[in-house]
């Protein structure tokens, strides 16, 4: 419970409660009357007060809030901790008696349609909901196209009558449209929405959108804007350590600063929609999103994911919609993802996941749908326009480059269909180590940092040679919480991250794909936290995006070598000394001089 100050600015205005994000079932009462309930915890929602309010007096606010397990709310199962309680930020909206509605399932109430987008014309449509409890008459709407220097591009103001009182609509044709380029040139425009009364602004939203057009082919993979854009990068939860999903906007700078870093075209926000800073940023760093619903199957664990039931229906389609609406406008997303590891064995979600497709298709027909299965997945075919196999070739079964293989077959049973990897990886704990690496019992807690490596080279090789794969998404970004595990070094951790929990860490496999996918040269020496060592004769192995490589052992040069076609090099059979030993890499980029090192131990 808190108190809600009285200010004299609010006086004479309306009055709205903004949850960015309450874990998972929130009743909202003010001065002890009931303002509203929302069912969800991944999406925001939006309360009117100004009834509950008494002019001139402070008001008290409760929230009830429970993440208790329930039939009705989504998600039913997961390899994923779902924290409770208000986990995202809390507005006060103040407006006038006329405003932009915050209440057309908590958007920003503005829609920028995309008609036509091509690199000559961006033709599109800007809709704006309206709420109007005062006097109408005199009352317009300006909508303004700036660029990203503030320059006015267009401008068009139009009056506001009883026929079009609730919702807006603006048609708006530019020539030579600076288009959305992904991380080549993440160019993005302002819409800024004006309710006039007279000549008086009286209420204001402005929408950073991007223009761009994109394609994705079965046997060759996705285009932006009519090239080829090879998309790689993570699957990505909003969890670290001692915090949970309450990320603070330093937390979302420090991860999109990770993300650039390894040189990811994309990221899949799973399993459930995130916090508004990592679409904001990923708009402006370049970065393509697939955002999804959290419809999520228990995967290789026992469970329902989905109950055929009439109230857990109601709440995953409204989910879908508050994702679509609230996120529409970001040029970012350009993939809406429907569910992740359902199965056949209870009831058949089939004819609803046809469903939820036609129900995001007809909310927004200008991006793709998408969903990710396991095993065989022969029943989801078809299902969304796109779909993927989470497949751990090297984890959960056979040689790491099987992947390969695996999904050449998908992409015949698909029949047309673009497949990718929706996931794929292995555990690491940066405190087990191995040589020379075996693969490890996945459910043991023993998982060396080597396999995990091995592994991500042996997918890696497999997926880069083909095209066809729209999309290859490494599981995961970082290490987060699953109670359901008891495996690698601590209990309740699933560890297939290439960051550790509190995303501080950076391992191994982190560097293998910098190496392979971020252009800024670079060398760093594998197996460096394996310090104390009882091998005198061992293997360097080292990532590097240069042209050769030097190594030294105890001052002592070794030799030189060129990186192979994935930005690795091995030096085999280095001997030891007993006690310390320094060891070193060093590299040329112009009159840029690289270099690593560590220090290993043989003991006696």
């Amino acid at each position: 419970m808190s108190n809600l100050q009285w200010d004299s600015e609010m006086s004479g205005k309306r009055l709205f409660l903004y949850f960015e994000g309450v874990n998972s079932v929130a009743k909202v009462l003010v001065n002890g009357k009931l303002a509203g309930r929302h069912i969800g915890g991944y999406t925001a929602f939006c309360f009117e007060i100004t009834d509950l309010i008494k002019e001139g007096e402070d008001a008290s606010l409760t929230v009830f809030v429970s993440n208790a397990y329930r039939l009705d709310v989504v998600p039913l199962s997961g390899d994923f901790n779902i924290y409770g309680g208000i986990h995202r930020p809390v507005h006060l909206l103040v407006t006038g008696n006329n405003c932009i509605s915050p209440l057309d399932y908590a958007s920003s109430g503005i829609y920028v349609k995309p008609l036509k987008v091509s690199k000559e014309e961006a033709a599109f449509n800007v809709e704006t909901v309206l709420s109007l409890n005062g006097e109408k008459q005199g009352l317009a709407l300006k909508t303004t196209l700036l660029d990203d220097k503030q320059n006015v591009v267009e401008s068009h103001t139009v009056g506001i009558s009883n026929n079009n009182s609730e919702r807006v609509r603006q048609s708006f044709s530019i020539n030579n449209p600076i288009l959305w380029n992904g991380k080549k040139n993440p160019y993005c425009y302002q819409v800024k929405v004006e309710l006039l009364d007279g000549k008086e602004v009286i209420d204001k939203v402005v929408e950073t959108t991007g223009f761009r057009y994109f394609s994705v082919d079965a046997d060759n993979g996705f285009f932006l804007n009519g090239q080829y854009l090879d998309l790689y990068g993570f699957g990505m939860h909003e969890d670290i350590a001692e915090k949970g999903s309450a990320y603070t906007i330093s937390d979302y700078l420090n991860d999109i600063e990770l993300v650039k870093e390894s040189g990811a075209t994309v990221l899949r926000l799973t399993h459930y929609p995130h916090g508004k800073p990592i679409y904001n940023l990923s708009d402006k760093k370049g970065i393509v999103l697939w955002t999804e619903i959290p419809f999520v199957g228990p995967g290789g664990y026992t469970g329902p994911g989905y109950v055929k039931d009439a109230a857990l229906e109601e709440n995953a389609r409204q989910m879908l919609v508050e994702m679509i609406r609230q996120n529409y406008n970001h040029p970012s997303i350009f993939f809406w993802g429907l569910f992740n590891e359902l199965k056949l064995d209870f009831d058949n979600p089939v004819p609803f996941l046809k469903e939820l497709n036609a129900l995001a298709k007809s909310e927004d027909s200008s991006r793709m749908t998408t969903s990710a299965t396991f095993g065989s997945g022969d029943g989801f075919i078809g299902i969304s326009d796109l779909i993927g196999w989470n497949q751990y070739s090297g984890w959960y079964g056979g040689a790491p480059e099987q992947v390969g293989d695996f999904m050449d077959k998908m992409k015949t049973k698909a029949q047309g269909i673009p497949v990718c990897v929706s996931e794929y990886g292995a555990g690491a704990s940066i405190y087990s180590h191995q040589s020379p690496v075996e693969q490890p019992v996945p459910v043991s807690n023993f998982h060396p940092e080597e396999w995990q490596v091995s592994c991500h080279e042996g997918n890696w090789k497999a997926l880069s040679e083909r095209p066809y794969i729209w999309g290859k998404f490494v599981w995961n970004f970082a290490d987060f919480g699953s109670s359901i595990r008891n495996e690698g070094d601590r209990q309740g951790i699933n560890d297939k991250g290439l960051i550790t929990y509190d995303h501080k860490t950076k391992k191994d496999a982190f560097y293998f794909y910098k190496a392979n996918w971020n252009p800024e040269p670079m060398v760093y020496i594998a197996s460096r936290r394996f310090i104390n060592r009882t091998q005198k004769i061992t293997d360097v192995k080292v990532f590097a995006n240069v042209k050769k490589v030097e190594l030294w052992v105890n001052g002592e040069k070794i030799g030189m070598q060129n990186p192979d076609s994935f930005n690795t090099v091995i030096w085999k059979n280095i001997e030891l000394v007993s006690g310390e030993n320094t060891v070193e890499v060093k590299a040329k980029n112009g009159k840029q001089v690289l270099q690593d090192s560590c220090v290993w131990i043989l003991l006696k």
